[in-house]
């Protein structure tokens, strides 16, 4: 559940990105890529924060 938490504020912040880029008139292919790369980064670190640790 924490994963669905940390992954839709992730999220959030990956649009309001892509929606600032895209008023300040950011090409578009510069945003998907950017939009990509931040997806990835978010997808790692919240696996990492959210990945309960081996009881042995």
């Amino acid at each position: 559940m924490s994963f669905g938490i940390y992954a839709v504020g992730y999220l959030i912040l990956i649009i309001g990105i892509a929606y600032l880029a895209h008023l300040m008139h950011v090409p578009q292919a510069y945003i998907v890529a950017v939009c990509v790369i931040l997806f990835g980064i978010g997808v790692v670190t919240g696996v990492k924060s959210t990945r309960s640790k081996d009881p042995n």
